[in-house]
């Protein structure tokens, strides 16, 4: 496990715990037994961070199920353990990381499997509409779902966007980009843009809210001026369940959604002594 995703866990804990959980201290010292079980159906993620965030307290804990396991409403995911204050003390932060986790990686994995029904040729990517602190937990989840995670952060890759051309000109950005950096990705929102980033030796295309019909427009011209080969096309903005095969079906080999993050439902699970 990363030093980093340590030293988040631990900062969790202590936003959570404060100085004390003064409840759980009335309690007598006496080790219990405790297990997290699911409420409802769905895809696990972030077993092994809450089994770091009980360890770290001194509990004893066993996986269950592994990251990517699918379960179903009463199954149990893990055992824990350990002093009765240590255990309640770290049960919210455990569920709401779990949660979260969970949750993402079965949105994605509902997401993926549309897409592949559609065609295998398509990847489904994260965004980093992440909540601040959350950003590799919410990546990962979205891996275990079945997706990928795209830009870390910010020194990754160049990628020029709207806000980007607000300040300077396309031409002039394209131009730095390519002198400067092996890979970069540009935001096109009509075709000419998109075949001016493609002569310019973009790696990705990203089609910002443009609908599928526009997309195969698009991806026609540039197959006929043989640039489709060079470059990976991105379909980004909008897309849901309600939409997302349509985009698969014309033929981009990305599509990134902000909702995968960013509008979280979690899975439903719950701590039993």
């Amino acid at each position: 496990m990363q030093a980093r995703a340590k030293k988040a866990l631990e900062a969790f804990l202590r936003e959570d715990i404060g100085s004390g959980d003064i409840t759980s201290k009335l309690l007598p010292r006496k080790i219990i037994s405790a297990k997290i079980i699911s409420r409802q159906s769905g895809i696990i993620a972030g077993v092994q961070y809450g089994k770091e965030i009980f360890s770290s307290r001194g509990c004893k804990v066993k996986i269950l199920k592994k990251d990517g396991s699918r379960v179903r409403p009463n199954d149990t995911i893990m055992t824990i353990s350990g002093p009765a204050y240590s255990i309640l003390s770290c049960e919210r932060t455990a569920l709401n990381l779990l949660s979260r986790m969970s949750g993402i990686a079965t949105s994605t994995n509902n997401l993926v499997k549309t897409i592949k029904d559609a065609t295998p040729r398509t990847e489904l990517y994260a965004t980093r509409k992440t909540a601040p602190g959350l950003r590799i937990f919410d990546k990962e989840a979205v891996e275990i779902g079945g997706g990928k995670r795209h830009r870390m952060s910010l020194d990754e890759m160049v990628m020029i966007k709207d806000n980007h051309l607000a300040v300077e000109p396309l031409k002039k950005l394209l131009s730095k980009a390519k002198r400067r950096y092996k890979r970069f990705e540009v935001e096109v929102e009509n075709l000419n843009d998109a075949v001016m980033a493609a002569k310019s030796g973009a790696s990705i295309i990203m089609l910002d809210n443009i609908p599928p019909k526009e997309i195969l427009r698009i991806i026609k011209m540039l197959n006929q001026l043989g640039l489709r080969r060079r470059i990976k096309i991105e379909a980004s903005g909008g897309i849901d369940a309600s939409n997302v095969k349509h985009y698969a079906k014309a033929g981009v080999d990305m599509i990134s959604g902000g909702k995968l993050t960013s509008s979280v439902t979690g899975l439903d699970l719950s701590l039993e002594v």
